[in-house]
């Protein structure tokens, strides 16, 4: 037989050095990608990015957005708002303010929660009195929701608050805010003064309603179904409580 039979027994040949030296090495290339690929590709990333952040906060705000939307357009035909809607609504501005220790708070720590709030100097004339009582009455009627709001007296000068007054405002937040820089943000009516008006502030900082100025029991009678109003539109995303409790 010739020399190139292999008995069954026998191990295989052992390759000639010489020929396998002369076979190429196989080497597997792959293909990189052309910088403007790369660039695009990472466009792509950044843009995909994007969208899932604006997503996100389109979720996020959606619970806000729906009980405004239901408050402010998917009203009952005929039914009217006591308080007037502030529009556009104005957000809380960077205001120094001080409690009445003279401590600095930042008024942005109110945020949270429904602000019920009155303005008045210091030594809070009969007007001021009225409000305050007013402003006390309303936020015990919201029953099992006064806890989402708080009643805010915001004193603009520097007149010391009478010690009669206190007792009664161990549940309110006063604070006092130059008028200056108040007025930089809540508004009275046309022809009314600012210290006339209760004004609600919603937890995200905007004010966003006035009700008319000297308000009288059959006034806070009609305050009242706003403010309950209000805490049935926004019971899908606000609760009880803030991050950072305010000053009192």
């Amino acid at each position: 037989m010739s020399d190139l039979y292999v008995s069954s027994g026998a191990a295989p040949a052992a390759p000639d050095p010489k020929h396998a030296a002369e076979q190429p090495l196989g080497l597997t290339v792959h293909t990189l990608p052309t910088p403007g690929a790369a660039l695009a590709s990472d466009a792509r990333r950044t843009r995909a990015g994007r969208w899932q952040m604006l997503l996100l906060a389109l979720v996020c705000a959606a619970p806000v957005v729906a009980s405004y939307f239901s408050y402010y357009v998917i009203r009952p035909q005929g039914r009217t708002n006591y308080g007037q809607l502030i529009d556009p609504q104005r957000p809380m501005p960077a205001l120094a303010a001080t409690d009445l220790e003279g401590k600095a708070v930042d008024l942005e720590r109110l945020k949270g929660q429904w602000l019920l709030i009155s303005v008045a100097g210091g030594a809070c004339d009969a007007e001021c009195e009225s409000n305050l009582y007013f402003e006390r009455q309303l936020h015990e009627s919201m029953g099992k929701n006064r806890d989402r709001m708080d009643w805010v007296w915001l004193v603009d000068d520097d007149q010391p608050v009478r010690e009669a007054l206190k007792p009664a405002l161990r549940e309110a937040v006063v604070l006092r805010v130059p008028r200056t820089a108040l007025a930089q943000w809540l508004q009275p009516e046309s022809g009314q003064r600012l210290e006339e008006h209760l004004y609600v502030v919603d937890p995200l900082g905007h004010w966003m309603m006035r009700f008319p100025a000297r308000l009288d029991k059959e006034g806070a009678s009609k305050a009242r179904h706003d403010l309950e109003r209000l805490m049935r539109a926004s019971a899908g995303w606000d609760t009880a409580g803030r991050e950072a409790p305010a000053a009192r």
